[in-house]
């Protein structure tokens, strides 16, 4: 549970994180959009669609109201036809491609499948995504070994990532 501690206040930290990332660049997150009977009936396919944009925080995506776990990350592409060694690059492929048919631009990275986080019930004392309660802090598990770090500390220090300038 929460202790009211600022540093602990999920929504005052997101307020602050957006207010700092103001002028960064966002990254586009992508939902998969199913042809209607019609557009089926004529060859139309699933296409995944921009659906909102985010400041993309290592494992978390910003966006204006919003907070998402991040998914998969791809870059669109055309669809061409390529032999593949593994299925797995075949699924990555027409992902890519998905994309691309659904308005992303060639080359455009963009988010998929990471799951929206309920923002009020982890600020209630629940865990979402990466983010969960241990002693009255509120921490985000940053990488897939569980290693948990205060999240005040963890987007003070992706902000900084995000906005230092490009080598």
């Amino acid at each position: 549970m929460t202790d009211g501690s600022a540093r602990d206040d999920l929504g005052a930290l997101l307020a602050s994180a957006r207010s700092r990332l103001a002028g960064a660049p966002r990254i586009r997150l992508g939902e998969l959009r199913e042809p209607g009977r019609i557009r089926r009936a004529f060859g139309g396919r699933e296409a995944i669609v921009p659906a909102a944009s985010a400041w993309h925080l290592g494992v978390l995506l910003v966006g204006d109201e919003r907070l998402w776990a991040t998914g998969t990350i791809l870059r669109a592409s055309e669809e061409v036809r390529r032999g593949f060694t593994a299925e797995s690059q075949r699924e990555r492929a027409a992902v890519r491609g998905m994309a691309f048919r659904g308005g992303f631009a060639e080359g455009e990275p963009f988010h998929t499948g990471g799951g929206e986080i309920d923002v009020a019930a982890v600020a209630g004392g629940s865990p979402g995504g990466p983010l969960s309660w241990r002693g009255g802090r509120l921490m985000v598990s940053w990488s897939p070994a569980g290693f948990l770090m205060p999240l005040a500390d963890y987007l003070d220090e992706r902000i900084g990532l995000a906005l230092a300038p490009a080598d």
